[in-house]
């Protein structure tokens, strides 16, 4: 199934929106897409063509035209998210506090996977709740912290070879606002046992699959036709001292605001794969990098499937805001911690973040160097209409 090796000295640029066109009948004889997973498709086969109009720039020097097409905003699309992360970055930027910041990383067992597919926003909603009242009520426990923390929390679905792995990224401050507002409480070398983190949240997780199997919401779940099929799912889970189990994943504090940005940025916008990882593709095979140098080759169809386990439903929020930084916050105990640091001086030391895989780079001069002559500049000269035979693509931007 391996792709005949390329004698091209660079190595070779593929879209993975190529693979949808190409792949499209063989997918659909074998696979159903959702609702949610034609929108996806839709923009995606869509994005920078002349489907969705655009603009056509030409050379002040030798004429050269470059038609330039608009983008999806779909954000499930690779080719559109260093907009997106660059807009959302600067609508955050005032929301970042100067203080070293920890990555908590909680991942649901493999075992949950079957139902997390079957009751996706159910589950994925769970994933958020439980992940961030473990965190909060560990900052508010005079114990472990006495202050209220704050963090944004993004949900990713998926490993480096896109399967099915559901899990929530935390960007935490380093400490928080004490009780009574009054002085900012500093965490910098660790923010907290990481058993402790895994204890508390496995027992949130397990409570509130109790609660919702009670309230009928797995109804129609194939495992659960055995009256003690839930029972036993709920026993092969609530394994105390099984770390693989429930993964809570801590990393060591990072500081400065610019760094948080990037981090933050990175992670919020990334989808499971980028063009750029994509290696290689031929009739029957695509492959693609996962990590240290690793590669995984699966058939067209294959990859068009891992690709779409990631679309989320419609509408579904994935990157959510929490104590310090949740709605109600910003404008009030948000602009105290602050005003406290700035008091205080605070410095802000830590670790160099690693940023991750690149996202694709949007689209945006307006003057850029000719390609054809190398001398002149290419301007705008007019707008590009929507090709009138093709319906726009859905502009889904959460």
């Amino acid at each position: 199934m391996a792709c005949a090796a390329t004698a091209s000295p660079r190595p070779p640029s593929f879209d993975i929106a190529d693979i949808f066109r190409d792949h499209e009948q063989a997918y659909r004889r074998s696979h159903t897409p959702t609702p949610d997973q034609e929108k996806a498709w839709h923009a995606l086969v869509r994005c920078r063509t002349k489907a969705l109009g655009g603009h056509l720039y030409a050379c002040d020097q030798c004429g050269h035209e470059v038609p330039v097409y608009n983008s999806c905003r779909n954000r499930h699309c690779p080719k559109c998210q260093g907009l997106a992360m660059a807009k959302w970055i600067a609508e955050r930027e005032e929301h970042i506090l100067p203080v070293p910041h920890f990555h908590v990383v909680f991942t649901l067992p493999a075992e949950l996977r079957p139902l997390v597919l079957f009751r996706r926003e159910v589950l994925f909603d769970m994933l958020f709740s439980c992940a961030s009242r473990t965190l909060l009520e560990l900052g508010n426990d005079a114990q472990h912290l006495g202050a209220q923390l704050g963090f944004t929390a993004v949900l990713h679905t998926w490993t480096r070879e896109l399967l099915f792995h559901p899990h929530v990224h935390c960007i935490v401050t380093g400490g928080g606002l004490s009780t009574d507002g009054a002085r900012w409480i500093p965490r910098e070398k660790f923010l907290f046992p990481v058993d402790v983190m895994g204890a508390l949240f496995r027992g949130k997780f397990l409570d509130a699959l109790r609660r919702a199997h009670a309230k009928g919401a797995f109804a129609g779940f194939d495992d659960f036709e055995d009256p003690e099929g839930f029972d036993r799912l709920m026993q092969s889970i609530a394994v105390k001292h099984d770390s693989k189990k429930w993964g809570v994943y801590s990393k060591p504090a990072f500081g400065g605001a610019e760094q948080v940005y990037r981090y933050l940025g990175r992670y919020t916008h990334r989808v499971g794969i980028a063009n750029g990882r994509i290696v290689d593709v031929c009739d029957d095979a695509v492959t693609f990098a996962t990590k240290n140098g690793a590669t995984t080759t699966v058939t067209p169809v294959e990859f068009i499937r891992r690709f779409l386990l990631h679309v989320l439903p419609d509408r579904f929020v994935k990157i959510r805001h929490y104590g310090l930084l949740a709605p109600a916050n910003v404008n009030t105990k948000l602009p105290q911690a602050r005003a406290l640091l700035d008091a205080t001086g605070t410095a802000v030391e830590g670790e160099e973040p690693d940023d991750g895989e690149n996202l694709e780079e949007p689209i945006v001069d307006d003057v850029r160097r000719c390609p054809a002559c190398g001398i002149g500049f290419l301007l705008l000269r007019h707008t590009l209409s929507t090709d009138s035979t093709t319906d726009p693509a859905s502009h889904d931007t959460s």
